[in-house]
């Protein structure tokens, strides 16, 4: 997103936060509404377009989405939405991506009043790696031509009872609205947005044998104070890295495995 997009994806931010602050809210089913009208905006182009037409008034636009979602969603649900729509947004589109992520951000927002964010960061991680360990079940959760409602019934499988209902949620929007997103790409966007809940930064630190307690500890203390944030560490275990360890925050690997090193070696020495 660009220009007024953003402004307005700013502004909705502050309106969702100062909305799930309130004890009298449901943050879980506030994420819900807000995905039903996700999807009814990625569906109905035509009233996309109405809805971030920058030739009408703001009033006007959030007067008509009130009269179509007064009685399908929450007052709450309705009145978020309007201040949506008398926002301005640089592509009718963004709009949509606004909704997705404040329904996400909701559904997280729950998880941390339950105490429970940090489980539902490590279980997209962990999803995330039992997807790309496992062609067939890669290519069952993206089949196009499989109906929605046996990817959900998959899901459930894998996930009920064994992740939180937050997880489940955000996994299962994912999978059957993907909206023209890999499944990795979309479970990256999540984990991102779940670390943002505690304005941290993720981490993928990989290493050959488990870190312990301390290590974890100096790893996450040393990483907060090199990039000014706190910073949450998802951790995997790969033998392969031989020694040391390999750490990457957003698109910024810092590589201090042996075997890399070792590499590295090899490429100099055949230079």
């Amino acid at each position: 997103m660009n220009g007024a997009s953003r402004e307005a994806l700013a502004a909705a931010r502050e309106r969702l936060d100062a909305l799930t602050d309130s004890t009298s809210v449901d943050a879980a089913a506030l994420a819900d509404e807000l995905a039903a009208v996700t999807a009814l905006l990625d569906r109905e182009v035509s009233l996309r377009r109405v809805l971030t037409d920058p030739a009408q008034a703001g009033e006007a636009k959030a007067g008509l989405a009130q009269r179509l979602l007064g009685s399908q969603v929450s007052g709450t649900a309705a009145d978020l939405v309007a201040g949506l729509v008398r926002s301005r947004w640089s592509q009718s589109r963004d709009l949509v991506d606004a909704l997705e992520e404040l329904a996400n951000t909701a559904d997280l927002t729950a998880a941390q009043k339950a105490g429970a964010l940090d489980d539902v960061e490590d279980e997209l991680f962990r999803f995330g790696r039992i997807v790309s360990s496992s062609t067939e079940l890669r290519a069952a959760l993206t089949n196009r031509s499989a109906p929605a409602s046996s990817k959900s019934e998959l899901l459930r499988s894998l996930l009920g009872g064994r992740a939180n209902a937050a997880t489940e949620r955000l996994v299962t929007r994912l999978v059957t609205a993907p909206r023209g997103r890999s499944l990795e790409s979309g479970l990256e966007s999540l984990s991102k947005l779940a670390a943002e809940r505690r304005d941290r930064m993720v981490a993928v630190v990989t290493s050959a044998v488990p870190l312990s307690d301390g290590q974890k500890q100096r790893l996450g203390d040393a990483l907060a104070k090199l990039y000014g944030r706190r910073m949450h560490l998802n951790l995997d275990v790969d033998p392969a890295v031989v020694g040391g360890m390999r750490v990457q925050v957003g698109d910024e690997v810092i590589n201090g495995s042996l075997a890399d090193r070792l590499e590295d070696a090899g490429r100099r020495l055949a230079g």
